[in-house]
């Protein structure tokens, strides 16, 4: 581009945490940021340059914001295509890419997409309604997913027998073959409009089972060489066959056979890179940038061992979040602290992440151990 980065406006559709921290890495290049989210209270609010409250799903709000950036981006995919399609065909630079965002809005478009284009995954079969499901090609028990609308855990149901069909979402969903995994891990590439790639090093990931969400991240990952190889070429493959600009999140399983299956694809940030921002050189955040800028992109080397925590708000308590335990774990050597801006608390709502940065791997997760039960989100 001609402009400089610095002359230059960043539309981004959304204003949660990834937006936020997102904003925190563009202020290093002087860029100006514009907001849309449909929460007036939204954690990217008063960090913004200009900060819209608005509908990301509303063709007309989303296009006019649309109009007054130069580069436009998500934190999140639930947006209205249409009206990215149309800023496109009108000049705008939409990265990730209109039809990279519609092929993964939809989790049954997103697994046909890994047939056709041989990627290891789960066998599935798209279903429409109970009845499909009841006779379906996929054996009990199997994870029931809905193409649409599906994140943080929701939207995914593990069906046992023919009797939990009956409470089984209807409509549109893909049932996937239950896979026997030993960990799930994700791998972080990056590509620009060059075509230049960079992957982050695999992380191994620890799950809450009651929220179905991600409660540790261990980065880098202590697996063989040639497995973290292989991650890191599945990710790159996919990334060069969706011709995406920015970053996508490749979300994988290792199977006990060691097999690596992959599971699901983020085409923005993601909740699997936060540690970056202490444990590596460069960022998933300012490596985003650099990729939709069309910048060289930086190096992505693990700098030390770092876990990441995400902080959930704590079951039983709705209201205006309190954190119970700040100061005990900010007492810790090699603790980092992000808390999202977000006024209220509900149940297993990501409020914040924590991440442990630590030479030693065995004293970064003992020390996230501490952390996982101190520091408590409570109204």
């Amino acid at each position: 581009m001609a402009k400089q980065i610095s002359d230059l406006k960043l539309g981004i559709l959304g204003g949660g945490q990834l937006g936020r921290m997102l904003i925190q890495e563009a202020i290093n290049y002087n860029l100006t940021t514009l907001i849309l989210d449909p929460d007036n209270d939204a954690p990217c609010k008063h960090i913004a340059n200009y900060f819209e409250c608005g509908s990301i799903t509303d063709f007309d709000t989303v296009y006019n914001f649309g109009k007054k950036a130069d580069i436009i981006t998500i934190e999140i995919e639930k947006v209205n295509i249409e009206a990215l399609e149309q800023l496109e065909k009108e000049g705008k630079h939409v990265y990730p890419q209109s039809r990279v965002i519609r092929l993964i809005q939809d989790k049954g478009v997103q697994k046909q997409f890994f047939k056709e284009n041989d990627i290891p995954t789960a066998p599935f079969q798209l279903v429409n309604s109970k009845e499909e499901m009841l006779n379906s090609n996929i054996p009990f028990p199997y994870m029931l997913k809905q193409r649409k609308d599906g994140y943080d855990g929701k939207g995914v149901m593990k069906i046992n027998n023919a009797a939990d069909v009956e409470n089984a979402f209807d409509g549109p969903c893909l049932i996937e073959e239950l896979v026997d995994f030993e960990k799930e891990i994700a791998v972080i590439v990056a590509r620009n409009p060059n075509g230049d790639m960079k992957t982050f090093p695999m992380v191994e990931m620890e799950f809450n089972a009651e929220a179905n969400l991600v409660e540790f991240l261990i980065s880098p990952s202590t697996y063989p060489e040639a497995v973290q190889e292989r991650a890191e070429i599945i990710a790159k493959s996919i990334a060069s066959s969706l011709n995406i600009t920015g970053i996508l999140a490749v979300e994988m399983f290792i199977t006990r056979d060691g097999n690596i299956l992959v599971n699901e694809l983020a085409p923005r940030p993601h909740n699997s890179g936060h540690q970056t921002i202490e444990g590596n050189y460069v960022s998933q955040f300012e490596q985003h940038l650099r990729a939709i800028f069309n910048l060289p992109l930086g190096d992505t080397r693990s700098i030390n061992n770092a876990v990441m925590i995400n902080l959930l708000g704590e079951k039983n308590h709705n209201g205006v979040a309190k954190y119970h335990g700040l100061e005990k774990i900010m007492a810790i050597d090699g603790v980092y602290v992000h808390l999202y801006g977000k006024k209220y608390t509900k149940p297993f709502r990501k409020m914040g992440h924590i991440t442990v940065v630590d030479q030693n791997r065995e004293s970064a997760i003992e020390k996230a151990n501490y952390i996982k039960h101190t520091l408590k989100v409570i109204s």
